[in-house]
This record gives C-alpha cells, sequence and structure tokens, in this order.
C-alpha cells in the first residue's frame, strides 16, 4: 500500500517541491483547501504524514488519525495544532524553525522605520495636497531611540543587530534567555515592565502560548510611554486587538505596524482599517522568493523522514 501525504491547505504559487521530494518514495499525495476543523477531520483520516499551513489541526482532527506516523507545520509556530493531543497519541510534530529569519527580520526593521520615520502619513498628506517640511508628530532620532524586544530568539536577535546599526539602545525581555546572552548580543536584558517603561518602539517576537496570548493588552499599554511604536510580527493573539485599537485612537500608542492579527484575514469592517496611526500588511513578513520554496522543500523533506520512521 502506498504511503498517503495529505496536505491541509497551503498558500504556494504550487506544490511542485512536494512532489519533487515525494514522486521517487511512491506517496500518493493528497491535496485540500481545508478552513474549518470539520474539513480536516475528514481530509486526515487516512493520512500517514499530515502536513499543514494554517488548518486547524486540533483534538478532533488528531483523534480522527488511524495510522498517523507525524505531522508537519508549513512554518515556526505551532499554535494552529494540538499539541498535547498529539502528544496523547504518540505522533510526532515538526515545525521548519530556522527558514525567513533573515526576511522576518527586515520585514520588522521596514516596519519599524516607516512608523518611526512617519512615512504613510506623510504620504497621506502629500497625495490630500499639503505639503510641508516637517511631520506631524514629534520625531526623535533614531539614534536616540529605545527599542524594546518581548522576546529574545533568533529573529530577534537579528532585528537586534539591524537596530544596533542604526544607533538605537536595544533591551529585550525572556525568562528564558541568561544574562550572559543578552550582553554577548550588545543588549541589556529587563524585566517585561521595565521594557514597557523604557522603550520608544516595543516590537513582538514571542510564541503564542497561554502564557503570552494578549501580553499587549489595555494594562501593558498603560504601562508604555506615550506615544510608543509597537510593531508585531509574530503572533496575532500577542495582541488584544481592542485594547490596542482604543490606544491608537487616543494617542497613547503614537503608531503600530501588525503584519500579523489576532484574525485572519482582515474583515472588510474591522475598525483596524480607519486608523491612520496603522500600517498593516497581510502576514508576508516570511515571504521571499527563496523562502516560499525553501519552507515547501524542507516541510517535505521532514515529512519524508516521518515516513521513513
Amino acid at each position: 500500500m502506498r504511503p498517503i501525504v495529505v496536505i491541509t491547505d497551503w498558500g504556494f504559487p504550487s506544490l511542485d517541491p512536494e512532489r519533487e521530494v515525494f514522486g521517487p518514495l511512491g506517496v500518493e499525495l493528497r491535496e485540500y483547501q481545508c478552513k474549518t476543523e470539520e474539513e480536516v477531520v475528514e481530509a486526515v483520516k487516512e493520512a500517514d504524514v499530515v502536513l499543514a499551513q494554517w488548518a486547524p489541526v486540533k483534538s478532533r482532527a488528531i483523534a480522527s488519525m488511524r495510522r498517523c506516523r507525524g505531522i508537519v507545520r508549513y512554518g515556526i509556530g505551532l499554535d494552529n495544532i494540538d499539541l498535547a493531543k498529539a502528544k496523547e497519541r504518540g505522533i510526532p510534530v515538526r515545525n521548519i524553525p530556522d527558514y525567513c529569519l533573515e526576511e522576518v527580520a527586515d520585514h520588522t526593521m521596514a516596519l519599524m522605520l516607516a512608523l518611526q520615520r512617519q512615512v504613510s502619513r506623510v504620504d497621506a498628506l502629500v497625495r490630500e495636497g499639503t505639503w510641508k517640511i516637517t511631520p506631524p508628530l514629534p520625531l526623535p532620532p533614531m539614534r536616540q531611540s529605545v527599542l524594546g524586544l518581548v522576546g529574545f530568539g533568533r529573529i530577534a536577535r537579528l532585528v537586534a543587530s539591524r537596530a544596533r546599526a542604526f544607533g538605537m539602545r536595544v533591551v529585550s525581555a525572556d525568562p528564558f534567555v541568561g544574562a550572559e546572552e543578552f550582553a554577548s548580543a550588545g543588549v541589556t536584558g529587563v524585566d517585561l515592565d521595565e521594557l514597557f517603561a523604557a522603550s520608544d518602539i516595543i516590537s513582538l517576537h514571542s510564541p503564542l502560548t497561554d502564557d503570552t496570548r494578549h501580553i499587549i493588552r489595555e494594562e501593558s499599554l498603560r504601562r508604555m510611554k506615550p506615544g510608543v511604536l509597537l510593531v508585531n510580527t509574530s503572533r496575532g493573539g500577542l495582541v488584544d486587538t481592542a485594547a490596542l485599537t482604543a490606544a491608537l485612537r487616543e494617542g497613547r500608542v503614537a503608531g503600530a505596524g501588525l503584519d500579523v492579527l489576532e484574525a485572519e484575514p482582515l474583515e472588510p469592517e474591522s475598525p483596524l482599517l480607519s486608523l491612520s496611526n496603522l500600517i498593516m500588511t497581510s502576514h508576508v513578513a516570511w515571504y521571499s522568493s527563496a523562502s516560499v520554496g525553501e519552507l515547501q522543500h524542507r516541510a517535505a523533506l521532514a515529512a519524508a523522514e516521518l515516513l521513513d520512521g
């Protein structure tokens, strides 16, 4: 019997990289575009290995798997997969933790610079017929700004090196990183309250867990500097959208750059669309012409290894 690999969902130009890996192995590749757990339940029943991008591979879906040898996530985060249920069933779960690191760090800096230099706001004024040689808000130089990194994993460290090239002082809060590790990167380790109080710009780089969900909420926003800038290229659930919306409207947060949202895609009636001090991109920070093929190829290789035991 041919092994079956199920791709629950995908947003790539094609699945040619997967076919190149699986073709010589005699794999039957089943391709879906699942949106709901019910669709995943039906798709994965006969799978030997499951590849998932955004589809919810949750408890009922994992319970329906009759002979699954592993689940592979197209990406770094694993919050769309029920890890506890997979462990209970003895099904290993893999991700691709070290692709697109440079791309996300570059995108983080792009959002940070656009906010700090007020690019989109000045562009809007020019298009409306207003020509002023000063921007609408005070603009401290980057070299006098403090960047606070919430989390200090691989992407955050790349952002830190880029920010330091602009002369920024960088602080970070991460309970799993020691003082020597921070110091070796030219970064000052602080606790979260210190980070909120000291930072002119805050960039989020934490995984989404029960402990980090809504780490940016009304209470934490109140502890930040007036006029702070916020960037999120990590996970949408780190931010309480309603609380951030209110803070942006009131000007307590001067601007935000979001590549990820709590609910994706953005609804047409979302209040976020009315905020002139918000820059949004559509979860594209991971992407480059190199990273997309690398992700697919490495995910397929991980699935092939699971098939091989």
